[in-house]
């Protein structure tokens, strides 16, 4: 089949979800353009601030959630399932499932003062229940971060043409977010300036690579983690605003050339849209769908939703289009993904790239130099990996705010510097340790992480669904897919504990128990909340029964 069929339909299935199901959702929340929200009634000029409008949001929150996620999980699923599961997964699962999940906890947050979903937990359902969502979230962030830096510095060893136009992206965001709140310059001209000065940085970095010498991976993750601490300690419309607004354009000019190269290369989908086996990671369901986690449905984005941008909204009315819209954004990435790794090389090359265990954030270089090549030569592979470490780095720094914010509430720590310390020397002892067999530490306990990060988004559900019985609203639109997604993520660790045990992991089979234990216990706590509930709607009847009578 021809993969711009495939491209128009997702793209049209993915417009008509946010033009008629997203509204189903806003509705829920009752929104009110008047009332004034968190960044302002809380306003601190460090994590409280109104962002200068919608688009600079908006660049924040997809530049935070779509790091390497909406690349990494496709690629991987396309190789062992097929195409045509992944891209149902991505287009529907964004849909019904992650514009839900991702609007959802940014309101609940908004309309709690823009706490985290750790928080609204407390309120909306038990403190017992934000105990155990707070560890496990933080415990998850950590290992978010460490995995990161690894990831962004193993990319600067193996690409050095990127390290000039990732690092020079920095100081040119203080100066955007100098220029943008301080002198109150106009937006439009900052921001192609700024743009200007990034395509220059980008044609740089080729002429000037930057190496370093023995252990240079773990030199750079010592310097990716330093600038984390800072990011997350210095008022956010300073650097964290400004730099994920202009990585948004660098992935928006990345996807709109992989949009156009697949319409004028038009090449056809050539890897097998089933793969029925049983597939090397395990069967179909549970674990492609804890596979496509960012693209369809991520535990992560609840935390960005409820952590950075609930507390820069400027306006109610704005959080369909950053959201629902962001996420739909991000299925639209994946989506485009897949079409590059299946279209972009024929069939012989797509199992020889598996056969020869090509990384997937390389076979997603290779498809989107080979599609792109009519429009860009030669330089294809470069730009796509510089545009996937800027997000890698967006997704760094974010992060490590989220789990200070976590971290403080949590700790009750007031001091940002101490929580934010505690969070980067733990994600560095997690990136930079060892243990005596030499393995990374991140690595022992990655593999856990796919179902543990699809169990927040379960969680997550059954928060916003509180939320809204709390308020007496429905609550089918986020409890059906909660109910999914726990018994994804539980059926999934099930599997995943067979397999350790068979591998004699034991660390991993402590971690997979430990968290299905937090699940059944946030569990139980929802189903308490329910009975409240609902003896609290029967004494309301009772009660008006006898003043009627």
């Amino acid at each position: 089949m021809n993969s711009v069929i495939i491209l128009l339909l997702c793209t049209a299935a993915l417009i008509l979800g946010y033009i008629f199901y997203a509204c189903k959702i806003e509705a829920l929340f009752g929104i009110d353009p008047q009332r004034q929200t968190p960044a302002h009634t809380r306003q601190d000029g460090v994590d409280y601030i109104p962002a200068r409008n919608w688009l600079v949001l908006f660049g924040h929150h997809f530049s935070s959630i779509a790091g390497a996620g909406p690349i990494v999980g496709p690629a991987i699923a396309v190789c062992i399932w097929g195409w045509v599961p992944a891209l149902m997964w991505i287009v529907f699962g964004s849909i019904l499932l992650g514009g839900v999940h991702d609007y959802g906890a940014l309101m609940c947050s908004v309309r709690e003062g823009g706490v985290t979903i750790g928080d609204v937990a407390a309120i909306s359902i038990s403190r017992k229940a934000k105990l155990v969502l707070s560890i496990f979230t933080l415990l998850a962030l950590i290992l978010v971060i460490a995995v990161f830096a690894f990831l962004g510095a193993d990319t600067f060893v193996q690409q050095p043409k990127i390290v000039v136009p990732s690092f020079g992206i920095i100081p040119l965001a203080i100066v955007v977010g100098l220029a943008l709140y301080r002198f109150q310059w106009n937006a439009a001209a900052v921001t192609v300036a700024a743009l200007a000065a990034v395509g220059g940085m980008i044609f740089a970095g080729n002429w000037l690579p930057v190496e370093l010498n023995a252990n240079s991976t773990a030199t750079w993750m010592v310097v990716l983690l330093v600038y984390c601490y800072i990011a997350s300690v210095i008022p956010v419309n300073i650097l964290l605003q400004p730099r994920d607004y202009l990585s948004s354009f660098l992935l928006a000019a990345g996807i709109l050339l992989a949009f156009v190269g697949i319409l004028v290369s038009h090449p056809d989908m050539n890897a097998p849209a089933f793969i029925a086996n049983k597939g090397s990671l395990g069967y179909l369901w549970p674990m492609m769908f804890i596979t496509i986690a960012c693209g369809a449905n991520s535990g992560f984005h609840c935390l960005v939703a409820s952590g950075t941008t609930s507390k820069q909204l400027s306006h109610e009315s704005h959080a369909k289009l950053i959201g629902y819209g962001g996420m739909l954004m991000e299925g639209f990435l994946a989506a485009i993904v897949v079409i590059l790794i299946v279209g972009g090389f024929s069939l012989a090359e797509f199992n020889g790239h598996i056969a020869a265990q090509t990384s997937p954030i390389n076979m997603y270089g290779l498809g989107f130099g080979n599609v792109t090549a009519p429009l860009l030569g030669p330089w294809g592979m470069f730009i796509a990996l510089t545009i996937l470490n800027a997000f890698i780095l967006t997704t760094l720094d974010t992060a490590t705010r989220i789990a200070r914010y976590v971290a403080q509430e949590l700790f009750g720590i007031k001091n940002r510097y101490i929580a934010t310390l505690i969070v980067a020397v733990s994600a560095g002892w997690l990136a930079l340790g060892k243990d005596s067999a030499n393995t990374p530490l991140w690595k022992l306990i990655w593999p856990a992480f796919g179902a543990s990060n699809q169990l927040v988004a379960a969680l997550a559900f059954l928060v916003i669904s509180c939320w809204l019985l709390s308020k007496d609203r429905p609550i089918r639109y986020s409890f059906i897919p909660a109910i999914f997604m726990l018994a994804t993520s539980v059926t999934a660790l099930c599997f995943q504990i067979v397999t350790y045990w068979q591998n004699k992991q034991i660390l991993l089979i402590v971690i997979s128990l430990v968290l299905l234990v937090s699940a059944f216990y946030l569990g139980v706590e929802v189903i308490r909340m329910f009975r409240r509930k609902k003896k609290s709607q029967n004494k309301l009847f009772e009660s008006s029964g006898l003043r009627s009578g």
